[in-house]
């Protein structure tokens, strides 16, 4: 059996969500400790190498537990994925209604990416950032990320397309701006790791050197 992983501090007490009643903040406890020895776990003996019983054990909770929130050791980790996604959503639905598709979908990221990283369990290491590293390196879950996007990009095109006034199953230009938009993430992460895998500034750097490039690129000769 895995030692126990022990996180001194680590996982945020019932006070940190106080709007919440303290039946759901007890829940969203449970979880974070569960996301943090799990990602603990990976970091320490790889994705494939870890079993949903050490993630209880080092919580000391019953796998019946973990089911309650996870449907498996992937969703765990992709649901990282589904609350980046459902981040960029609301902060592009925020975002001015005067600025023009690309624009508003730049800021969107960031204010996104500053959001599900400035509290609760992604403001400790492992970070968000460690979630995408590890995404990105292990197959399997790089398989499931993108076939989830595949399957999920709809609220993305919907919300471009709400925001322009625009059909979305007969304008091509939300499904298109979504998915160069996955493109230039893509890209950024790669790059990303490449250079040391640095912090989420270092991140958004990657990402607006790809999106700045994104006119140049497709209009006029590079020359």
């Amino acid at each position: 059996m895995a030692p126990r992983v022990v996180y001194a501090g680590a996982v945020p007490d019932v006070s940190a969500h106080p709007g919440a009643p303290r039946r759901e903040r007890k829940k969203q406890q449970t979880r974070d400790a569960l996301i943090l020895a799990a990602l603990r776990l990976f970091e320490a003996k790889g994705y494939e190498h870890t079993a949903v019983r050490e993630i209880t054990d080092a919580v000391d909770v019953s796998e019946r537990t973990f089911f309650r929130y996870f449907a498996s050791k992937e969703d765990l980790a992709l649901s990282f994925v589904r609350d980046g996604a459902d981040a960029l959503i609301e902060a592009l639905a925020a975002r001015p209604p005067g600025e023009e598709p690309l624009t508003a979908l730049r800021q969107a990221f960031r204010d996104s990416l500053g959001q599900i990283t400035a509290d609760g369990v992604l403001s400790h290491k492992p970070s968000y950032l460690s979630v995408l590293e590890l995404i990105e390196s292990t197959p399997t879950l790089l398989a499931a990320q993108l076939r989830y996007s595949h399957e999920h990009d709809a609220a993305l095109v919907g919300e471009l397309a709400r925001r322009e006034g625009v059909d979305p199953d007969t304008d091509p230009r939300p499904r298109l701006l979504a998915t160069l938009f996955a493109g230039l993430a893509f890209l950024a992460i790669r790059d990303w790791r490449a250079r040391g895998a640095g912090d989420t500034e270092a991140m958004l750097a990657a990402f607006d050197v790809y999106a700045d490039q994104l006119n140049p690129a497709l209009f006029g000769h590079w020359s």
